[in-house]
């Protein structure tokens, strides 16, 4: 199947066609047509399916139907993100897919000084793509109205949860329009989301991409015995033999991910450390950093790393097991992405032992145990 064959208009294909996109991923094979519709959409799917295209692109087609206002612009589509990172990447996506229409878009987070934010916003936008801090802040300032909204995205659902949000989104919603088109993604349906979804979406068409466990599928999992004082000899020897490659190392710490990073660049292993406690300047840096080439190395916390979306990213290191089986799929799953292949690397300590029996048990497969590098 291609882009054509989703009835995508020639602006909206031209643009694709610059960025070398001609095979929608089964997200978007499936979302596509149904939001086209002005359907709620319920879509599971991890990060790095392609979900950002199977929502930005509908509401692209929908908005430049609508006659465009010669005076105050409304916005009218609102994309609610966790993460600053994830929030640039998608107001990009929209950039990249809407550029021969007369859409105009702007992106808003926290950490940064709100002037040129709010200067966008006044000069008349129609989507506007937001985490939830900075959102409440503008409408709080009497700068961001929502009654014009009839696109509405909740995206990493699962993320917001973890990071504290749900309370910012409970506030959010009743400011949004009774009648609008609602689609919320998640990688994961806890309790609390599934709540959400059934108030917020109305007879939603479920989809529901590649179950968790076979994300990983593509993915050559290997998996080091090494204990803790030979973590960082053991890192830095596969990093030297993996050196023409994109290595995302994750770090269950800000510390040690700032500690990871301090001692690979003393190496001369040219790196950085992005988490939250990194100014939005700093992380914008080291992820264009890395995007570029630039640096070919960096170290993150699961947090910081959702905004990571690079298609040739060939190796991940687990530095630090997680605690948590599931996110183990996630962090892996950012390298073999669009039919690459893709090397994963974890550290098993002593203690780590309990994790690593969990992700086995939760993949259903066994990581190929690895000689720790000489």
């Amino acid at each position: 199947m291609t882009f054509k064959e989703l009835n995508i208009s020639e602006p909206v294909l031209k643009a694709l066609n610059d960025k070398g996109y001609s095979t929608p991923t089964p997200i978007q094979q499936q979302a596509i047509p149904v939001a086209s519709k002005g359907q709620d959409i319920l879509g599971i799917a991890q990060t790095g399916t392609g979900k950002t295209a199977a929502f930005a692109i509908p509401i692209i087609e929908q908005l430049k139907r609508q006659p465009q206002s010669k005076g105050n612009r409304k916005i009218k589509a609102l994309i609610l993100t966790p993460t600053r990172e994830l929030a640039i990447q998608i107001e990009e996506s929209f950039a990249d897919y809407g550029k021969y229409t007369p859409l105009r878009h702007a992106v808003i987070f926290g950490g940064v000084n709100q002037a040129k934010q709010v200067q966008q916003i006044r000069q008349g936008i129609d989507i506007l793509i937001a985490t939830p801090g900075r959102l409440l802040d503008l409408i709080g300032q009497g700068i961001i109205r929502l009654d014009g909204i009839c696109h509405f995205v909740l995206d990493e659902a699962d993320r917001m949860l973890d990071m504290g949000f749900i309370h910012d989104i409970r506030r959010i919603l009743p400011m949004l329009p009774e009648k609008k088109q609602t689609m919320l993604f998640s990688a994961t349906m806890p309790a609390e989301i599934t709540t959400i979804s059934k108030k917020l979406l109305h007879t939603p068409v479920r989809i529901e991409i590649t179950p968790v466990a076979s994300v990983v599928d593509t993915i050559e999992q290997n998996v080091c015995y090494v204990e803790k004082p030979e973590k960082m000899n053991t890192l830095v020897r596969i990093l030297n033999e993996e050196e023409r490659e994109r290595v995302l190392i994750f770090s269950r710490t800000k510390h040690g991910a700032d500690k990871i990073a301090r001692i690979l660049n003393k190496n001369h292993i040219l790196c950085a450390a992005i988490h939250g406690n990194k100014s939005q300047n700093a992380r914008q840096k080291a992820l264009s950093d890395f995007k570029s080439g630039k640096t070919m190395v960096i170290v993150a916390t699961d947090i910081a790393a959702r905004g990571i979306d690079i298609q040739d990213l060939g190796v991940v290191i687990n530095y630090d097991l997680p605690d948590v089986a599931e996110t183990y799929v996630h962090r892996i799953g950012r390298t073999g992405r669009a039919g690459n292949s893709g090397v994963a690397f974890s550290f098993c300590s002593q203690e780590e032992h309990p994790m690593l029996r969990s992700i086995q048990k939760l993949t259903g497969k066994k990581l190929r145990p690895m000689a720790v590098p000489a």
